[in-house]
């Protein structure tokens, strides 16, 4: 099969497949607690933000055979704010809008103020896992991080995307985020790399 990167410009695309990736995981359980809600919600949502990050940040694809199979989603910190960010939740979510509004001040009050770009969301396609996509899209990234001396943050969603991560150069922040109710997410940090290392 045949494997590239490219720059993504459509935001629902990539909106539609991180959700379809992310609507079963612990988060988003916590977040949206009715089934059938979730995927709904959860397209509005990472939609919104993909958007944003075509405006302000950087939107890959990965695709095999020329079928889009994963997405990542960076932007540059800091970075503004999506404009009515809480009104268009609440437009969607409903009820669920605290949950999202707590989940976001959570966030936001682990996230580092020095300069680096924030991995916001990777998602895989459901069934293309373990063949190393992931990885590959994280090292498009990180070529330019390491190249311009600028270090990375994300939010590991799970012990198994936190090995991933620890895999690429990220460590572990000092304070877990933990979500009142619900699972625990993991801040991590890497510092660019030179070219005589790996990773």
């Amino acid at each position: 099969m045949t494997v590239e990167i490219t720059r993504m410009t459509d935001a629902d695309a990539a909106g539609g497949l991180i959700a379809d990736t992310f609507h079963v995981d612990e988060i988003t359980r916590w977040l949206v607690p009715r089934v059938e809600d979730r995927l709904p919600m959860q397209r509005r949502f990472f939609t919104m933000w993909a958007g944003h990050a075509l405006e302000h940040g950087d939107v890959y694809g990965i695709h095999e055979s020329g079928e889009l199979a994963g997405v990542a989603v960076w932007f540059a910190a800091p970075f503004p704010e999506i404009p009515g960010e809480q009104e268009a939740i609440a437009s969607f979510a409903g009820d669920n809008a605290e949950r999202y509004r707590v989940l976001g001040e959570l966030m936001d009050k682990l996230h580092p103020h020095e300069p680096h770009h924030f991995l916001a969301f990777i998602a895989l396609e459901r069934g293309r896992t373990g063949r190393g996509l992931g990885s590959l899209l994280l090292e498009e990234h990180h070529r330019r991080l390491d190249a311009e001396g600028i270090p990375a943050y994300l939010e590991a969603s799970s012990e198994a995307s936190r090995r991933l991560y620890l895999r690429h150069g990220y460590t572990d922040m000092p304070e877990l985020l933990r979500i009142p109710g619900g699972p625990v997410m993991y801040p991590m940090w890497r510092e660019p790399r030179s070219s005589g290392q790996a990773g």
